[in-house]
């Protein structure tokens, strides 16, 4: 029932620009916490945060505000300790930032100029740095996904009711004042929206999930921008060297032979640049496929049928211009089509227009602004060769921020978010629409502190975000079967092996398996040790990289497990060579070092020398050593070969 409330007080006079910024600066965070939950989500947290602020430094009026100006507006009294201000001057401020968010959220045409108080698209920035609200728990998590759903003045209804004015009465008015047409209706969506459980002693907007002035500051993609600059400097040098075979008199360099003339046109390539070519699979293609892949992946999107935007991409695909981002995983190659691709998605996701090719050895996605605006047009690629049901569950169709939104595969049922590090925990389900696009989810952000690590669970699949189209998939058991992590203990062992996932980011990596190949006894009764070798598989085959961790008893769940040993393109731990071997210096509670040693894979004895001199039958060893001794170790196979450790 709606709560009764004192009639609201109109404003005494006209408001002084000094009225007004007294109230900015003393309710400065509470301004911005509402500018920033009304603002539409589909700017990305970062954008958000930067315009709220932006938004509200620009509320100050230039002068003294006239009472015309202020028609319909009235301060509604307090809510008490904590409410909202009864200051006529912060009821001023307040609606300037109230019109200002509704407006960012309002499109404008490609040609329009901003409206007053609406900033231009790509502004506010902060170069080199991704600033965003500290995390919360599933609560937060599910109430944002929530405000997502509605609409602007639906959103500044729920804001306003839960922050500011607890009656509809006073929420109406503000509303109307903020140029709203139909307050009723506002307040009618923010009633459907469903809190969630565990608010019910005080607003989850209150938290710091929600506070724009309490953030956390990480870098941009790096490894993004260290492709950008190694594209600009690619162009450059094809520039020059275009440069001097044309001053170049008579043959330039040598002869072509028997190849065409450089103005000639190549049917092949002209068909792949014909929006009419392009392939599409069936829609129950997947059904029968004898390898359910990328390549039985129906089209899907709401802009299948925009030819304009189809020839744009297969446009800059061919000849991407100097503006154009162009990112490629390693080993892909970013030359075009060899002939008509296949098209995968052509549709609206958040602020962009996105298009998905695939072409049998890789996935290419284009994306524009929406509106039509190619100036900030990028072009991705990754190698997705041999892709089958568990590698090709999902591809990334948008990034804001630390957020990432997938397009999953036909044969995916259900989606949820499930945070790694906390293996206990229930999955979040997440939202998709009818095409297969979710809504934005979190993802492990670069130089990530590891207080979480959320990856997506699709069926009996895992798979995360390593800042590529394609999520890895990630596994466990050993490296001859492989399987899908859905059991207690398959989570609890990926628990400890999740932060170290930080290193494998930028990689083109496929999957990642973590068998535990060891489980050890520590001398003087300590406990069971866990060893694991992490392996990670690239699509392009070379590249490989293995670590073996170790996890001594008593550690908490989630915390990372230490990394005793690295390798790159090894086949240790792999399929072709499913052996490990590793060790470690460790200190027994009465003060004893020991170096241990385990080993996975048909291991019959552990030999140590060097600074530590010790033989043991089977795959485990433990001898007393020195504080920093350096062991050199062995390790004989069923077959008599001998392998060392990984390295």
């Amino acid at each position: 029932m709606e709560q009764q409330a004192t009639a609201p007080r109109p404003l005494p006079g006209p408001v002084d620009v000094e009225q007004a910024e007294a109230a900015l600066i003393e309710h400065y965070p509470r301004l911005v916490r509402l500018g920033y939950l009304v603002l539409p989500p589909s700017l990305g947290r970062n954008r958000r945060v930067l315009t709220a602020h932006a938004l509200v430094q620009r509320a100050l009026p230039r002068n003294r505000v006239a009472a015309d100006e202020q028609a319909g507006l009235a301060v509604p009294a307090p809510r008490g300790p904590g409410g909202s201000p009864g200051d006529p001057g912060y009821a001023y401020v307040r609606l300037r930032v109230l019109r200002s968010a509704l407006e960012a959220g309002r499109p404008r045409g490609r040609w329009q100029l901003p409206r007053p108080g609406q900033l231009p698209p790509l502004l506010p920035q902060v170069w080199g740095l991704r600033l965003f609200p500290r995390s919360g728990g599933a609560d937060e998590l599910a109430l944002d996904q929530g405000l997502a759903t509605l609409s602007g003045p639906g959103r500044a209804a729920y804001v306003l009711r839960a922050l500011e004015l607890p009656a509809d009465r006073d929420v109406r008015q503000v509303l109307a004042a903020a140029g709203v047409e139909d307050p009723g209706a506002a307040v009618l969506e923010a009633d459907g929206l469903r809190t969630p459980p565990g608010s019910r002693d005080g607003s989850l907007l209150e938290s710091m999930e929600f506070d724009p002035c309490s953030l956390q500051a990480r870098p941009t993609d790096l490894m993004r921008r260290r492709h950008h600059t190694r594209a600009a400097l690619a162009a450059v040098a094809a520039a020059a060297v275009c440069g001097v075979l044309v001053a170049l008199p008579g043959d330039g360099w040598g002869p072509d032979g028997a190849a065409a003339p450089p103005y000639a046109q190549n049917a092949a390539a002209q068909q792949a640049l014909d929006p009419a070519k392009l392939t599409k699979a069936a829609p129950g293609a997947w059904k029968t496929a004898d390898r359910p892949g990328f390549a039985a992946w129906p089209a899907r999107g709401n802009r299948l049928g925009d030819e304009e935007l189809l020839r744009r991409a297969l446009a800059v695909w061919a000849r991407p211009g100097r503006t154009v981002q162009v990112t490629a995983t390693p080993g892909t190659p970013s030359g075009p089509a060899a002939g008509p691709p296949q098209l995968l998605y052509a549709g609206e996701v958040g602020q962009a227009a996105v298009v998905l090719l695939h072409d049998g050895l890789r996935v290419v996605r284009y994306a524009e602004s929406k509106d039509g605006d190619t100036g900030a047009a990028a072009l991705d690629f990754a190698r997705t060769d041999a892709a089958d049901a568990g590698t090709a569950t999902a591809v990334v169709v948008g990034r804001a921020d630390n957020n990432v939104r997938y397009l999953t595969a036909p044969w995916v049922d259900d989606v949820s978010v499930r945070d790694l590090l906390r293996p206990g925990d229930a999955p979040i389900p997440l939202h998709r629409d009818a095409d297969g696009v979710t809504d934005p989810t979190p993802s492990p952000a670069p130089g990530n502190d590891c207080n979480g690590w959320p990856a997506l669970q699709m069926g009996g699949r895992l798979v995360t975000d390593l800042g590529e189209l394609a999520p890895a998939l990630l596994t466990t058991g050993t490296p001859a079967a492989p399987r899908d992590v859905s059991g207690d203990g398959g989570r609890a062992g990926w628990a400890h092996a999740a932060c170290h996932l930080q290193t494998m980011r930028g990689q083109g990596v496929r999957s990642v398996n973590a068998w535990p190949f060891a489980a050890q006894q520590l001398p003087g009764g300590a406990g069971s040790a866990e060893w694991t070798c992490a392996r990670a598989e690239t699509w392009r085959g070379a590249g490989s990289r293995a670590l073996a961790l170790f996890q001594p008893p008593g550690t908490r769940a989630g915390a990372p497990a230490t990394v005793v040993a690295r390798a790159e393109s090894t086949p240790a731990c792999g399929a072709r060579d499913p052996h490990v071997l590793a060790g470690v210096l460790w200190k027994a509670a009465s003060g004893t070092w020991y170096a241990l040693a385990a080993g996975g894979g048909d291991v019959r004895s552990i030999t140590a020398s060097g600074g530590v001199h010790g033989t043991a039958a089977g795959d485990r060893l433990a001898v007393p050593a020195k504080a920093g001794a350096q062991a050199e170790l062995s390790a004989r196979l069923a077959d008599g070969k001998r392998i060392s450790t990984l390295r």
